[in-house]
C-alpha cells in the first residue's frame, strides 16, 4: 500500500488495531535505513504541520514595526493576520479533496511552492492591500502541509499507531508556538519586518526540498477517488452525516477554540492584568506549551494502546472542563482576589490536559475516513481554524483590564467539546468494538 521509504515506526506492539496497522508495515524490524529515512519523514511532516504556527506567531513581534513602515493603522495591519488565518482555513477544504484524486505528492509540493512564492512577494510588499492579500495567498498555500500531512498519517496508520503517530507530530509542531515569536524577535535585532519573511521563505524552501525529495506517495492511484467538485462535495457530505465523526471533529474543534482563546488573552491577561514582566510571561507561555508537549507524549508513549482512547479524551475533555471553571471563579474574584501563581497553575493545568484531548480527536474521527482521508483532514482543519477565529476576538469583548471573558469562552468550549462528545460520539454506546467503529 505505501512505499517502503516510508516505514517511519515499527507497528505497536499486542495492540488491538494491529491488524489495520500491519496492513502498512511488515511487523520485522525497521532496518538502519528505514529507520533514518524515517525520522526525516516525521520530522517532514512535523515541519508541515509546523508551517501554520510558525507563518503566524513569527510575525507577531514585527506588527508595531510593519504599521509605521507601511503607514498604515494597526486594525488595517491586523487583517494581514486575519487574512492568513482564514487563508489556512479555506485552502484545507480545497486541497483535502485534491488530495483524495490525484495523490498526496502533486497538491502538497503545488501548494509548498505557491507559499514560497507568496511569502517572498510578502517580504517585498509596498503597501499594507498588497501584504493583506499575498498574506491570504500565503495561507490557502501553506494549508497544504497541515491536511496532506495528516491525510498521510491516515494513509500510513491506523487505531493505536495513529493515535501516537499524533503525539509524536505535537512533539515537533508544539514547539513552534513556543519558539516562532522568540525567533521572530532576533530576527528583528539583526534586520526589519521583511526579513522575517525572508526567513519564512527559506523554511518553505527547506520543507519543499525535503518533502519532494523524501515525502513518496502515499496514496495508490487504485484508491484515489474518482469525480471532480461534485464527488468531493459527496465526501465531505457522508462524512458530516456521521454522527460519530462529527462528534470528534466538533469536541476537538472546541478544545482548539480553548487554546486560541488563550493564545488571544494571555499576554493581556498575565501582563497588563496580573502585572508580570515580558521575560515572565515568554517563561509561563513556554511552561505552558511544554505541559502540552509532555502530555502528549504520555498519551503516546504510555496511554494509547493500554486504555481506551475515548477514555483518555473522556478524561482530558474533564480536566481542561474543570481547569476553566477553576479560572472563571479566580478571575471573577468570588473567593477573593487570586494572584498570578493560582492563575497560571490553572493555565498550566487547562494547557497540558489539552495533550491528552487533541491527538485523540483526530485519530478517532480520521479512523471513520477511510477513502476519504483527504476530505476528513480538510473538515478536521478548516473546523478547528474557524472555531479559533471566532473564539479569539471574544476574550476582549470586555476590554483589557479583566480576565473573565477569557475564562468564559474556555468554559464555553470546553462544555460544547463535552456535549460533542457525549452527545454525538456516545462510546458507551460502541464498548467492545475496535477504536473508531
Amino acid at each position: 500500500m505505501t512505499d517502503p521509504g516510508l516505514a517511519m515506526t515499527e507497528p505497536p506492539e499486542g495492540s488491538d488495531e494491529a491488524g489495520a496497522a500491519d496492513g502498512r508495515a511488515t511487523g520485522a524490524p525497521a532496518s538502519a535505513a528505514a529507520r533514518r529515512t524515517g525520522l526525516i519523514v516525521t520530522l517532514a511532516l512535523g515541519g508541515l504541520t509546523a508551517l501554520p504556527p510558525l507563518s503566524m506567531d513569527m510575525y507577531l513581534p514585527a506588527l508595531p514595526e510593519v504599521t509605521d513602515a507601511l503607514h498604515s493603522p494597526a486594525a488595517t495591519v491586523q487583517l494581514t493576520l486575519t487574512a492568513c488565518l482564514m487563508g489556512m482555513a479555506l485552502g484545507q477544504l480545497v486541497v483535502g479533496p485534491m488530495s483524495d484524486k490525484w495523490g498526496r505528492r502533486r497538491p502538497l509540493l503545488a501548494g509548498m511552492v505557491v507559499y514560497v512564492l507568496a511569502t517572498a512577494v510578502c517580504a517585498f510588499a509596498s503597501s499594507a492591500a498588497l501584504l493583506i492579500g499575498f498574506r491570504l495567498v500565503q495561507g490557502l498555500a501553506g494549508a497544504a502541509g497541515i491536511v496532506i500531512a495528516r491525510a498521510v498519517v491516515r494513509d500510513l496508520y491506523d487505531g493505536v499507531a495513529m493515535a501516537r503517530f499524533f503525539s509524536t507530530l505535537m512533539l515537533i509542531s508544539g514547539v513552534a508556538p513556543v519558539v516562532a515569536p522568540l525567533i521572530g524577535g532576533q530576527i528583528l535585532r539583526l534586520t526589519d519586518w521583511r526579513g522575517v519573511f525572508v526567513v519564512l521563505t527559506a523554511i518553505g524552501i527547506l520543507l519543499t526540498i525535503v518533502a519532494w525529495r523524501c515525502l513518496h506517495e502515499t496514496l495508490p492511484p487504485e484508491q484515489r477517488q474518482e469525480g471532480g467538485l461534485g464527488a468531493a462535495l459527496r465526501a465531505m457530505r457522508g462524512l458530516l452525516a456521521d454522527r460519530v465523526f462529527t462528534g470528534y471533529m466538533l469536541s476537538g474543534g472546541f478544545v482548539f477554540a480553548a487554546l486560541f482563546a488563550y493564545i488571544a488573552a494571555s499576554p493581556f491577561v498575565v501582563q497588563d492584568i496580573y502585572g508580570a514582566s515580558p521575560q515572565t510571561f515568554s517563561l509561563l507561555f513556554g511552561v505552558n506549551s511544554v505541559g502540552l508537549v509532555l502530555v502528549g507524549q504520555i498519551n503516546g508513549k504510555l496511554l494509547v494502546g493500554r486504555v481506551s482512547m475515548d477514555k483518555v479524551l473522556a478524561v482530558g475533555l474533564g480536566v481542561i472542563t474543570l481547569a476553566a471553571a477553576a479560572l472563571l471563579v479566580m478571575a471573577s474574584g468570588v473567593l477573593g482576589e487570586a494572584g498570578l501563581v493560582p492563575v497560571a497553575a490553572g493555565l498550566f493545568v487547562l494547557m497540558s490536559a489539552m495533550g491528552l484531548a487533541m491527538p485523540n480527536t483526530n485519530a478517532q474521527a480520521l479512523m471513520r475516513s477511510a477513502g476519504a482521508a483527504g476530505s476528513a483532514s480538510a473538515l478536521l482543519g478548516t473546523s478547528t481554524f474557524l472555531l479559533g477565529a471566532v473564539a479569539s476576538p471574544l476574550v476582549g469583548i470586555a476590554g483589557e483590564h479583566t480576565a473573565v471573558p477569557m475564562a468564559l469562552v474556555q468554559l464555553f468550549c470546553a462544555l460544547a467539546g463535552v456535549g460533542c462528545f457525549l452527545g454525538l460520539c456516545r462510546p458507551w454506546q460502541r464498548t467492545g468494538a475496535p477504536e473508531g467503529a
